[in-house]
């Protein structure tokens, strides 16, 4: 007798135990369910086994391959282009079953006595005979009703409640003569449950179902899964162990070594060639797999743990799967019902919180606790908070599930009945984020100011107008056009502090939120006049009468990407030209590459024009890129240095905020207008706080960031920028041509070298301590200063990524030239020492 075996399914409710394995290959007490099911056959004499095959069906064919080595005669069918479901698969091999044959189910465990079931199939003459069992529940399984005779009458697939007249399910297991598949289409899908019995039944076709005493699990999602282990374990069902049994319930495989001190409880299972470690702790119903490594002093209650697994030391598993090849680091707590995918890493004193699912091949950061499913990406982190702001890929790690979260922890943070804005840009992203979010802060009692799409130095500037605690602006990320960026401000329009982000990450990961009652939950205005609050107080900054007189004619390029964009009208207002291009709001994020091809087309309007100058907006109002009268771009270093040496022409003996790593041609302008240059560490946080606290700052940013004008709002402000530039430009009767000649010569280079995070503590103490204090600043990096003159390098760690960027500065070329090189090998040597000491931390 032939037997089919169904092996096609890719599991989806096993996800993700078979995202890269098929269903009937996922292992129970260490072998496959499709093992255990041609073990069952064997032992009732069914050797000839047509395997039907569709999702990744090599996996399945690779282990079994002709049979040979388990008993039997394996022969395989693979559906190439489509499934085509049970009985469809069947009647694609209708030739190979020319007599009374078996079909059965690949992802069940059971003991059934199939001999004596093929003997009822043939006393009672039938042509299709179903094995059934009685269930408590049945609401998952396709419902049979059977005479007194054991023939068919009725039958449900899936019912529900309402509909459940049975406690006799179908299992999947069927004793069929081959004429029944003559019912059936050929190259269609079709069904058993639902195509072919009910067309028997209707025909009168003699059809039997045999209820069968014995055990049976449909494995058909995580909690039958570990069920059917620990039944296994206890001996519940019959099935063959892969090793010997030691002791009573303790079953061990070959080249095991158990130290003395390690205590394990039966039942349990442990394979071949595993290494358990000193006082290590196994509960009963533990089955750990072959080549698996268990530290020192790690518990393990009741875990699965597959093939080459390694568990570090104090490593706590409860209850929970660790696929193949996953490595749980030291400390770790992988808790009850949760799963792991394959080759995946669980970071040091990381926690995964019960019944969470992680992915293949994720790696969970160390001291990270993952509350929510681990699925796209590639990594769980411990931080919400990076360089700036929250951030991650649009619709994937910023997702409505995530937004929602992260706005009732924030709310949790602040008092019941506490107000903040919500603002964003034009994205439509964007807008899906910040509902969610707002959904979030309402649920815990929080009332939002929703200034819908509005640039963000428009909310930095209303925020301390409207007594809120905060506020929340969500953007596409400036330089990156698939990531969201989400950055929380305090009541004065500042991006909040460490600590206050340190609040708000404890009250995510740890989900210690409160809940409104109902009446509690927050409400939701649109408070008016936001642009006008903003027009006033830009206004009152500037010199109205200077701008009357400039008749300056700008051209400005808002890159489809600025919400609120005020600044025509306002330069209207004052009597300049305004040429707009590009303004309208464009659903799609604009890449780095558009960007550049919009700068040179820029460019040449403003010659075409003989406009004053041209500015590319961008990061919804905070950033710009200038272009003077013959089209050259002014950028970065050059427009730092340019926008310094006119607002000092204008206020000397000011003082400017500039970051770390800005180049030194600032002091030099600084030096020339008696003015002061405080530098700050090179995070946005850091050089508003920096314009708050100092007296006398006029200017705060840089050409990368953006600039400051803390008089009008604490954050970056493009386009005031413009406007003031276009003042400055008329006070000082100069051009922007002429201001860039007129700047010092500085040579500024930058160079990012790769950096394990492992690495880049020690980096910082190596470069600390072969370098004379007296040449150090410690601002944020290491700077190491030249003593006489305005020369300097800096390693600066990258806060998001695993890199350190160098930067050199100096007049002269040649020491610039010379420093990089001399510092990109004795980093790169450095870090490749510390990859040859500590290997498995890179």
């Amino acid at each position: 007798m032939r037997a089919v075996l169904m092996a096609g399914g890719s599991g989806t409710r096993l996800r993700p135990l078979t995202c890269d394995l098929p269903k009937p290959m996922v292992p129970i007490l260490n072998r496959p369910i499709a093992e255990h099911i041609i073990n069952l056959l064997k032992r009732h004499e069914i050797t000839e086994v047509i395997a039907t095959l569709h999702y990744l069906p090599d996996v399945l064919r690779d282990y079994f391959q002709d049979g040979s080595d388990f008993g039997v005669q394996m022969t395989y069918a693979v559906e190439e282009d489509q499934p085509l479901g049970t009985a469809g698969c069947v009647k694609n091999i209708a030739e190979l079953l020319d007599e009374t044959f078996l079909v059965i189910s690949g992802d069940s465990i059971t003991d059934f006595d199939l001999t004596e079931a093929i003997a009822f199939h043939k006393r009672k003459q039938s042509k299709a005979t179903l094995i059934l069992t009685r269930v408590p529940n049945p609401i998952e399984f396709g419902v049979v009703i059977t005479d007194e005779q054991g023939k068919i009458k009725r039958f449900l697939e899936k019912p529900s409640t309402s509909e459940i007249f049975s406690d006799t399910v179908n299992t999947g297991t069927y004793i069929l003569e081959p004429e029944v598949l003559e019912y059936l289409p050929a190259h269609t899908e079709s069904d058993f449950s639902k195509d072919l019995f009910p067309l028997l039944l209707a025909k009168d076709e003699p059809m039997y179902g045999y209820i069968a005493e014995g055990y049976w699990c449909d494995v058909g999602h995580l909690d039958a899964y570990r069920e059917a282990q620990y039944d296994a374990l206890e001996r519940k069902v019959k099935l063959d162990f892969a090793y010997r049994e030691n002791s009573p319930g303790l079953w061990i495989g070959q080249n095991t070594y158990i130290d003395p001190s390690a205590h394990i409880e039966a039942p349990a299972v442990i394979g071949n060639n595993c290494r358990i470690g000193a006082r290590v702790q196994i509960e009963a119903g533990t089955v750990i797999g072959d080549n698996v490594t268990i530290g020192a002093d790690a518990n393990l209650k009741r875990p699965i743990v597959w093939n080459g697994a390694i568990i570090g030391e104090e490593a706590q598993l409860s209850a929970c799967v660790i696929s193949r090849g996953t490595r749980v680091d030291r400390r770790a707590h992988v808790l009850e019902a949760s799963v792991v995918g394959s080759l995946s890493t669980v970071g040091e004193e990381a926690q995964i919180s019960p019944g969470v699912r992680v992915w293949p091949s994720k790696k969970i950061e160390s001291g990270a606790i993952l509350n929510i499913n681990l699925i796209w990406g590639n990594t769980a982190q411990r931080n919400l908070f990076g360089q700036r702001g929250v951030q991650g890929l649009a619709n994937i790690d910023i997702s409505p599930e995530f937004a929602v979260k992260l706005g009732a922890a924030y709310g949790s943070t602040l008092k019941p009945g506490a107000k903040v804005t919500v603002s964003r840009d034009q994205r439509n992203v964007s807008r899906m984020v910040t509902r969610s979010l707002i959904a979030g802060l309402m649920s815990v009692g929080v009332d939002i100011q929703n200034l819908d799409a509005t640039a963000i130095p428009i909310a930095r500037t209303v925020i301390p107008t409207m007594g809120v605690a905060g506020g929340i602006h969500v953007r596409v990320h400036p330089d990156r056009a698939d990531y969201i960026l989400i950055e929380f401000m305090d009541n004065k329009g500042i991006n909040i502090s460490k600590a206050q982000e340190k609040k708000i990450e404890g009250a995510y990961f740890k989900e210690d939120m409160r809940r409104a009652l109902t009446h509690e939950i927050g409400d939701v205005a649109y408070p008016s006049q936001v642009i006008d609050l903003y027009c006033t107080a830009f206004e009152k900054l500037l010199n109205v009468s200077t701008l009357n007189n400039s008749r300056a004619k700008v051209v400005i390029d808002y890159v489809y990407a600025v919400s609120g964009a005020v600044l025509p009208q306002m330069l209207d207002k004052f009597g300049a030209d305004a040429v707009v291009l590009n303004a309208s709001l464009n659903k799609n994020a604009v890449t780095t590459t558009d960007r550049e091809t919009l700068l040179t087309q820029l460019g040449h309007v403003v010659e075409a024009l003989k406009a004053n100058f041209g500015v590319q907006v961008s990061a919804n109002g905070e950033q710009l890129i200038l272009v003077d009268e013959s089209g050259y771009p002014i950028r970065g270093e050059l427009l730092t240095a340019l926008m310094v040496d006119m607002i000092l022409t204008s206020n000397p003996r000011g003082t400017v905020v500039v970051p770390v790593h800005a180049s030194s041609a600032v002091e030099q302008v600084a030096r020339r207008h008696d003015g002061r240059v405080i530098r700050t560490k090179a995070n946005a946080t850091a050089l508003m706080e920096a314009c708050q606290k100092n007296v006398n700052v006029v200017l705060g940013g840089s050409g990368e960031t953006g600039f400051i004008f803390p008089q009008l709002h604490p954050g970056f402000d493009s386009m005031f920028c413009i406007a003031k530039i276009i003042e400055m430009l008329t006070i000082q009767e100069r051009s922007l041509a002429t201001v860039r000649a007129e700047l010092p010569r500085v040579v500024h280079r930058t160079h990012t070298i790769r950096c394990p995070w492992s690495a880049k503590g020690a980096l910082m103490r190596y470069l600390v301590e072969t370098h004379p204090a007296q040449n150090l600043e410690l601002i944020d990096g290491v700077k190491i200063r030249q003593p006489f003159d305005d020369s300097w390098l800096l390693v600066l760690p990258d806060a998001s990524e695993p890199l350190v960027h160098l930067y050199v500065n100096s007049n002269e070329r040649e020491w610039v030239d010379e420093m990089v090189r001399d510092y990109r090998s004795r980093v790169q040597s450095f870090i490749e020492r510390q990859q040859e000491y500590h290997p498995a931390e890179v």
